[in-house]
């Protein structure tokens, strides 16, 4: 074998691994450029994802402060409350009961059968006082009866109300309240 022969062998080779080269970098180049026009619109489209995610945090950051510079208003406004509305033990059942009976006045309505269930809340320093009682009237007294414990100056929730036929022919409500005394 010549010399000539041999380097002919080779110098094919060479060529022909070029060109499988050349045309793998071709074949790249076309791949890259089309993922690349799609790509494009994918980072824009996550950029916006990832601009829209930082907005809304930020906003939530900016509540969160809110909250937070506002959180010893809220504790004055419950000390207020508490202060304002639960009457102290001491006097809490005479306040209870009077406020009862004039609300009724008010309306026009006897009240009987007025009971109070205390149940001591020591861990959050309050009597929860349960109130069953029954009054007897004319719808319209019983709505005036019902109003006035929502403006009460006394703090009471309504639980539980069953209305009935009186035998006077009126209406017979009645009804168990909550409300609260402070224990301090």
């Amino acid at each position: 074998m010549s010399k000539k022969s041999l380097n002919a062998g080779w110098k094919m080779w060479i060529v022909a691994g070029l060109s499988l080269l050349v045309l793998a970098d071709g074949a790249l180049a076309v791949f890259l450029w089309q993922s690349g026009e799609h790509g494009e619109q994918a980072m824009r489209a996550e950029r916006d994802h990832l601009a829209l995610t930082a907005k809304l945090l930020n906003a939530d950051v900016r509540r969160s402060e809110k909250i937070r510079a506002s959180i010893p208003q809220v504790g004055r406004d419950c000390t207020d409350f508490y202060d304002k509305t639960f009457p102290s033990a001491a006097v809490g059942y005479s306040s209870i009961e009077s406020d009862l009976y004039s609300i009724a006045q008010h309306a026009g309505l006897p009240i009987s059968g007025v009971s109070y269930k205390p149940k001591s809340l020591p861990d959050r320093g309050v009597t929860d006082l349960e109130i069953t009682a029954q009054v007897n009237g004319d719808y319209a007294a019983i709505i005036r009866f019902i109003n006035g414990l929502e403006v009460s100056k006394n703090f009471y929730l309504l639980n539980d109300l069953s209305l009935d036929a009186a035998t006077t022919g009126g209406i017979r409500l009645q009804l168990k309240l909550h409300t609260y005394f402070r224990n301090a």
